[in-house]
């Protein structure tokens, strides 16, 4: 089993690669197993996807729920884990900080901290405070001997702010703020993801999952992006495929479902392990 220093020096290097790799997103133990057996090289934690599980919309599980979901990832695979953290539990920059100690702690190799407050009054934090909070969080990462990956998001596009100058205004405060990854979930078209990640000079993470806005891999290489994750897509996917086998029963009296949806027997295998 690796050490969390080692995962976490994976998931940094990852980063650094000549093209971009795609970090999937588990929503329970289970499913992250399944994803480690399928080879690929790092996993993230799904804010809306966990919350899914525990019948919540996203934005109503706890810090400290987050944290034992995040554990329960980490304990399940040998993979660099990152988490998605939302705006780190707390709107002060004290309170971001200690998500970022707390994940550390939890074993993880990375986590984002988002600039959507979620106050309908003023839903966003001011490019100030924003920038406060992602100095704040990296400040913290940089206290351990662990290579922690913070990622500093700006939510404008996915929280009805969809302006571009100021995406890439807030990228460049959290970068230099300290972020070593940039996001900014549902940019609308591929020129848009382009200008980004040329006005940047740290990783660019790239959000699929938005329909319409799910770029092919190629694509998105070919605008500069370094890391591709897949949000609540996967649990929107594992669910769909529920609705339909529970539908055919329904509505049909078969399972044909049974023969369609079962793992293959190495994955089988390997969730029983």
């Amino acid at each position: 089993m690796p050490t969390q220093r080692e995962k976490a020096e994976r998931f940094r290097a990852l980063h650094e690669g000549g093209g971009p790799f795609v970090m999937v997103n588990p929503f329970d133990a289970g499913s992250a197993k399944i994803l480690a057996a399928m080879g690929f090289a790092a996993l993230a934690t799904s804010s809306g996807g966990f919350a899914g599980t525990l019948g919540r919309r996203d934005g109503e599980v706890t810090r400290d729920e987050a944290l034992a979901h995040a554990r329960a990832v980490v304990d399940a695979v040998d993979l660099p884990v990152s988490a998605d953290f939302e705006n780190g539990f707390g709107h002060e920059p004290a309170d971001a900080a200690r998500t970022v100690e707390l994940a550390i702690g939890a074993g993880l190799a990375g986590c984002s901290i988002e600039d959507f407050a979620g106050d309908p009054n003023e839903p966003f934090y001011d490019l100030e405070k924003a920038a406060a909070r992602i100095a704040s969080s990296s400040a913290a990462a940089r206290a351990t001997d662990i290579p922690f990956v913070l990622t500093g998001r700006a939510e404008g596009f996915i929280r009805g702010r969809p302006d571009l100058d100021e995406i890439v205004a807030r990228l460049q405060a959290y970068e230099a703020a300290g972020a070593d990854v940039l996001m900014a979930p549902a940019l609308p078209d591929l020129a848009a993801v382009e200008r980004v990640c040329a006005s940047l000079t740290k990783p660019f993470s790239f959000m699929a999952g938005v329909p319409g806005r799910s770029f092919p891999v190629k694509d998105l290489a070919a605008a500069g992006v370094r890391r591709i994750s897949l949000a609540t897509s996967l649990y929107r996917a594992a669910m769909g495929g529920l609705e339909a086998a529970a539908r055919e029963v329904r509505d049909m009296g078969t399972f044909g479902y049974v023969e369609d949806a079962m793992p293959s027997a190495a994955l089988a295998e390997y969730m029983q392990s």
